[in-house]
């Protein structure tokens, strides 16, 4: 089951309390396609680059299965670059530092032989690209995924709104979910977010798990307690990777399976925040991915 990823791919400098970074790899395209590709073997990316960015990290995400031919590398330019720091409770952060080089006029071509896609998953980027994506595809994905964040409702409200009309699951925090529906209470949030066009929801609310509504009914998976937290970028991201590439696996799109997809995404998540960058998404074994799952079961049954 093929997956179109589109998204960043790009450098990140990160500091929190437990260390700090240099410029090391990120960007939301990254950390989902290398977290589906533990679920699926077809995993195609598109992107842009600059000439600084190194073939060798190309080479080995390649090694996992992604399909690069739609990654666009410009080089004559710089890649997308954002540091932040975290603060000790790694629920806020600080951004020091963004700039959208190659990303600030990226124009997302469509390979060829990406056009069968069956699954999409919109990493975050500005609506009116994720909206063109969809139009550039000769026929509807199986299910569509969109990940989005409270900038863009700040600046692109309309063009948010155009595309949360056409997609089937949309995924954002907390925050952001009471922002674009104006309601605190998150179960009214929901339903006024669903009523604009996806049909499922997932709210996700950090070291506190993460919420899945869908018509009338709400499923809820907590977090893994962990004994080492580094870095939490890109968690979300990674979390949207697990829970698409699950849904490709199984090839189902109905509510038990999302569930089960949720918690998948969670605990691909809860890898990539041990270390940091993607750093932690190489070398797993399906074991490991296992072993966590599980605990994740134990921790709700009763």
């Amino acid at each position: 089951m093929s997956i179109l990823v589109i998204g960043s791919v790009a450098f990140d400098a990160i500091e929190t309390p437990f260390g700090k970074t240099d410029k090391i790899i990120g960007g939301a395209a990254a950390y989902i396609s290398l977290s589906s590709s533990y679920f699926s073997n077809n995993i195609n990316l598109v992107a842009v680059v600059g000439g600084d960015f190194p073939k060798d990290y190309i080479q080995k995400i390649q090694s996992v299965g992604v399909n690069t031919v739609g990654l666009q590398i410009k080089e004559d330019q710089k890649s997308f670059f954002w540091s932040g720091k975290y603060n000790y409770d790694l629920n806020s952060r600080e951004t020091l530092v963004t700039e959208l080089n190659v990303l600030g006029d990226f124009d997302p071509i469509i390979p060829d032989s990406y056009q069968n896609c069956e699954y999409l998953m919109l990493g975050n980027l500005a609506p009116a690209v994720q909206l063109s994506v969809l139009e550039r595809l000769n026929h509807r994905p199986k299910l569509v995924v969109l990940d989005t964040m409270n900038f863009w409702m700040d600046i692109a409200l309309d063009d948010l709104k155009k595309i949360l009309a056409k997609v089937d699951v949309l995924t954002i925090n907390d925050e952001e979910a009471r922002q674009l529906s104006g309601e605190y209470q998150l179960k009214k949030a929901a339903q006024k977010i669903m009523a604009m066009g996806p049909s499922f929801l997932i709210i996700k609310k950090g070291e506190h798990g993460a919420l899945l509504f869908h018509e009338n009914r709400t499923f809820f998976a907590p977090a893994l307690l962990l004994d080492q937290v580094f870095d939490p970028t890109g968690a979300g991201d990674t979390f949207a990777g697990g829970f698409i590439g699950y849904i490709a696996k199984t090839g189902k799109t109905d509510f038990d399976t999302l569930k089960t997809a949720l918690v998948y995404g969670s605990t691909m998540a809860s890898f990539c925040v041990e270390k940091f960058g993607t750093e932690n998404l190489f070398g797993l074994t399906q074991e490991q991915i296992q072993e966590r799952f599980n605990e994740f079961k134990i921790m709700v049954e009763y």
